[in-house]
């Protein structure tokens, strides 16, 4: 491994203007990285990466870069790019096991995250190194969002957010409440109620968005964001049909193969497959088929029916009547995106949304509401985990200086009350029995 590093770390030209960074949504200074990895410096190029990107573990992983960093490397143009996503990944991973910092000093304050996913983890983490009493509130058992419950565990390890969570958050005196939905028993105006100046909402995409066809509710049948999170729950057969050529019907169809499915077929509107080339490449490999420029018509017990598709005089894609047929199959895996759930901002006041719910803010993450602030999927729809970071690092910035603005919080109820140290069951039970 580390002569495979070191030897791309040396086909870094350095370049003084560094085409690789520019295309870096979060901008990692990947020249003066990898020159600090070159000089036996890598506990400082590691401090450097976490400084810039609190998920650089993840996003070395994860990311696009043949359309980010590595496809902007200017040796990629003639020949190949140099491969950043290795050289950050055992920088990152090497120096994680350096980092046993304990809390920053509290400044007083604190500030509420809702939902634990890059967006949120990042702020998190970004506000907790400024003093900040943060918790965060997710409706799953365990951190990471679609980190963890959208990404296969064989392309982003459980091992791998396991150990960010010790890290970065149980290190960090970030509190985690798991299982916790806002919108339902709590709100965000309880938040406010308890002393929480700012709240961050990350909730993410959770609900799938439908074909609308009929067929849609039969057993056999289930969406992306369902079936990655629990693949070994759902019974789907030996040959599956996925709705959809993205990364997440990607996904899907590598985790069906790896859960028994013989046959693996990804349907498409067109002849374009929007997966990252990285992504249906592994697909192919793995024996995954494409059906391409078919519109799924109906599902039915036992298969679907597609027709042929051509494109309307709006450039939309549309079906040819008369060439329907059945394609047969056992299980259906509908993977054409998701969109947002609206129970946490019908049940606060003041937060306007788009049409498609979700929240209006501005460019650093206000929302209509003051104190409250949005980014990430629950803004922009699905993107990818860099932008969110990205994103989360602008917004915590804004969090910071509305928070600094705001008079230190002073606890009146009950200021005279006596605290009890020790509580003797024995005694406790006695005075309850009379």
């Amino acid at each position: 491994m580390a002569i495979h590093v070191m030897d791309e770390a040396n086909r870094c030209l350095g370049c003084k203007k560094p085409r690789c960074q520019e295309g870096c949504p979060i901008h990692t200074n990947i020249p003066e990285v990898i020159r600090l990895l070159k000089a036996g410096k890598l506990n400082d190029a590691g401090w450097m990466l976490f400084e810039n990107n609190p998920l650089t573990t993840v996003c070395s992983i994860v990311c696009n870069h043949e359309k980010q960093c590595e496809g902007h490397c200017i040796r990629g143009i003639k020949d190949v790019p140099v491969h950043f996503s290795v050289i950050e990944n055992y920088i990152s991973t090497t120096y994680a096991n350096q980092m046993v910092k304990g809390p920053a000093k509290s400044n007083g304050r604190k500030c509420a995250i809702i939902g634990a996913g890059p967006a949120g983890l990042t702020i998190a983490i970004i506000l907790a190194r400024y003093g900040y009493g943060v918790t965060i509130f997710d409706s799953r058992d365990k951190i990471g969002g679609v980190l963890r419950y959208g990404i296969p565990d064989f392309r982003l390890p459980d091992a791998v957010l396991d150990d960010f969570a010790y890290r970065h958050l149980e290190l960090k005196g970030i509190q985690f409440r798991p299982n916790t939905y806002i919108g339902s028993a709590i709100t965000i105006d309880d938040l406010f109620r308890d002393g929480f100046q700012s709240v961050f909402v990350g909730a993410g995409l959770w609900k799938p968005n439908k074909l609308n066809i009929k067929g849609e509710s039969l057993g056999h049948v289930t969406y992306a964001i369902n079936y990655l999170a629990s693949p070994g729950a759902f019974r789907l057969g030996e040959r599956i049909m996925v709705i959809g050529t993205g990364n997440s019907a990607m996904d899907c169809a590598r985790t069906a193969v790896r859960h028994g499915a013989r046959n693996v077929t990804c349907v498409n509107l067109t002849d374009v497959i929007t997966a990252s080339q990285y992504e249906s490449s592994y697909a192919q490999l793995e024996g995954v088929e494409f059906l391409m420029n078919k519109v799924t018509k109906e599902i039915r017990d036992d298969g679907v029916i597609l027709a042929d598709s051509e494109l309307d005089e709006n450039n939309r894609p549309r079906a040819i009547p008369g060439t329907e047929k059945l394609y047969p199959c056992t299980g259906v895996i509908i993977a054409i995106s998701q969109g947002a759930e609206s129970n946490l901002v019908t049940t606060t006041k003041g937060i306007d949304t788009t049409g498609k719910g979700l929240l209006t803010v501005d460019e650093d993450g206000h929302t209509s509401r003051p104190g409250v602030f949005a980014a990430g999927d629950a803004t922009s729809g699905a993107r990818t985990v860099v932008e969110a970071v990205a994103n989360g690092k602008r917004v915590a910035e804004a969090m910071h200086e509305y928070m600094q603005s705001l008079p230190m919080p002073v606890f009146t109820d009950y200021p005279d009350a006596p605290v009890v140290e020790h509580i003797d069951a024995a005694v406790h039970a006695e005075q309850i029995i009379g």
